[in-house]
């Protein structure tokens, strides 16, 4: 049961992002591939990491990974910013357009957040924060650093 209830939670996460990649009303040379979409979620996920560090992650080559960054760069949905400590080494970040485009998901993360908060009492929303900080922290250590 515990399985199940989290991956409906998760699959309906997933599902407000997918509608919005494939439900875009956007001008076409400003829409996102499923892969862009994905590549600049990886981006966002990854906290400004460097071209190295998401064609790493990845697993893909780091020209494969220049040449997706630089068609997100491009539509402008990531901006590629110089790192103040290594000249040659930019980090790279999910712009404005990016989050007001395909940022739904993270809208409705807020709005779930909003009823949980509105649902449960402050004791209960501070044992499911507890859990989810043992599960982000302790249970997935596969993930760490990703």
């Amino acid at each position: 049961m515990l399985e199940q209830s989290f991956a409906e939670i998760y699959t309906k996460f997933k599902h407000g992002l997918y509608a919005k990649v494939f439900n875009q009303d956007i001008a076409i040379e400003d829409s996102l591939s499923a892969t862009e979409v994905l590549c600049a979620e990886l981006i966002s996920s990854m906290d400004n990491p460097t071209i190295n560090e998401f064609a790493s992650f990845a697993g893909v080559s780091t020209p494969n990974a220049t040449y997706k960054i630089n068609r997100l760069v491009a539509k402008g949905y990531v901006e590629k910013v110089q790192s103040e400590k290594d000249k040659r080494e930019y980090h790279l970040s999910i712009t404005d357009k990016y989050r007001n485009t395909y940022g739904e998901t993270y809208d409705y993360i807020g709005t779930v957040m909003k009823r949980i908060r509105e649902r449960f009492t402050e004791d209960e929303v501070r044992e499911l924060e507890n859990m989810l900080g043992v599960i982000n922290t302790e249970l997935m250590p596969e993930m760490e650093g990703k």
